[in-house]
């Protein structure tokens, strides 16, 4: 009887296990401080997931205060996705399905988000991380490329597994080249050919080698603008902001939808610009879209501005942030068939149309004064300091106006 009780204990780990893996597909990217134009990091997460309501919240850590970005469902906050604490330490992961995450003993369901809020908690450094994952190794079920940076210059990849990790310090010009490096949903340490986002690994690829050979850096805006809400496929060569486009809303033109790096299960996405060695952390700056990416504005957020967030990033237990449902509404629109195999397949109508009546064509135009505002802060505060009071003015200016630009453009 034990032994059958330990059997479909070990089935219902197995299923739990799997139903939580084949939905955390993302593309991500970091680049180091050389590579920059600026000498500050970048840590990117366009995260996929099959809860699609999130949001934003503060947390008072063990050793230090953080944000991070959050399932609405998880009503208890057990897990972060990806986040940055007072110290300038940020961290993401995404999953990697070629990689042991078994042991003899056990089958582990998946702790990466239990991992990330911990180690936002305690950690300072990549050295922190690194005694951190020491102390996990045989303990946790995990199986996750966690990229981490620091205040101090670190910047590197952590390929996990239950049993082991291997680094890759994208300092090191041996290992990154020209500063910066991508991963998707397999680990380059792991088992060949194995593992799913090749596709998505081959376009974010061609993007940034593109973007650097021309000049020769990689840049905040070219991550936010270009490779997050990117819809080109590295395979067929399709770009749905190049092709034939439908003359408006009306005309619906329908395509297949897979494996592009913005897809139906994207549901946010941020870009972490980090702080130069000697530059005070309070500057590290996330640059949050809290929904379906190519129907959000980007919300940028600091975590010493405490825990009064922008209105539109955060809800209430069980409630999702404000910007993500409207942006779950306008997603609507984009998927229009909620039968069979409705979500693979795009309505680009809704977003780009020679009307110029699309959801990109209409909400973006906004997002150049979210950025400029947000930048002229932090050009101000790296010359002085950073000032909590204008923090918060900017946060409820942003609240004030993302909802005057939905409610305009959408009514919603």
């Amino acid at each position: 009887m034990r032994n059958q009780v330990k059997i479909i204990h070990k089935i219902f780990l197995l299923f739990l296990f799997f139903s939580q893996s084949v939905v955390f597909p993302c593309t991500s990217a970091i680049v180091s401080g050389k590579a920059s134009p600026n000498g500050r990091p970048l840590l990117w997460k366009h995260r996929d997931a099959s809860h699609y309501e999130n949001k934003l919240m503060f947390f008072k850590g063990f050793k230090y205060d953080f944000i991070a970005d959050v399932n609405v469902k998880d009503t208890l906050a057990n897990s972060v996705w990806m986040g940055s604490n007072t110290a300038g330490f940020s961290i993401i992961n995404t999953a990697a399905y070629n990689v042991d995450e078994t042991n003899e003993n056990e089958i582990p369901i998946e702790r990466d988000g239990y991992v990330m809020k911990k180690a936002l908690a305690e950690c300072a450094t990549l050295a922190d991380f690194e005694a951190l994952l020491d102390t996990l190794v045989g303990k946790w079920g995990v199986a996750s490329n966690f990229g981490v940076i620091d205040a101090q210059g670190g910047a590197a990849y952590y390929e996990v597994d239950h049993h082991s990790y291997k680094k890759f310090d994208v300092n090191d010009p041996a290992i990154a080249p020209d500063g910066y490096l991508i991963r998707t949903n397999y680990a380059v340490s792991g088992r060949d050919l194995e593992g799913h986002g090749y596709m998505r690994y081959e376009t974010a690829k061609k993007l940034f080698n593109e973007h650097y050979a021309r000049d020769q850096h990689i840049c905040f805006p070219f991550i936010l603008k270009t490779a997050d809400r990117n819809m080109l496929h590295s395979l067929t060569k399709d770009d749905v902001y190049k092709m034939d486009l439908p003359q408006d809303t009306t005309d619906n033109k329908f395509i297949p939808f897979r494996d592009f790096i913005v897809r139906y299960s994207s549901i946010s996405s941020m870009i972490i610009q980090g702080v130069k060695p000697g530059e005070d952390p309070a500057l590290t700056t996330l640059w949050t879209v809290l929904g379906f990416p190519v129907t959000t504005l980007v919300t940028p957020v600091w975590v010493a501005a405490g825990e009064n967030l922008p209105t539109v990033t955060i809800g209430k237990e069980g409630i999702t942030a404000p910007i993500n449902k409207k942006s779950l509404h306008l997603k609507e629109k984009c998927f229009p068939i909620d039968y069979g195999h409705g979500s693979d397949y795009l309505n680009v109508s809704a977003l780009l149309n020679k009307a110029e009546t699309g959801i990109i064509q209409k909400l973006f135009p906004y997002e150049k004064e979210i950025i400029d505002k947000a930048q002229t802060l932090i050009k101000n505060w790296t010359t002085n300091s950073f000032q909590k009071e204008e923090a918060a003015e900017y946060y409820q200016w942003l609240d004030e106006y993302i909802n005057s630009v939905y409610q305009k453009e959408f009514g919603i």
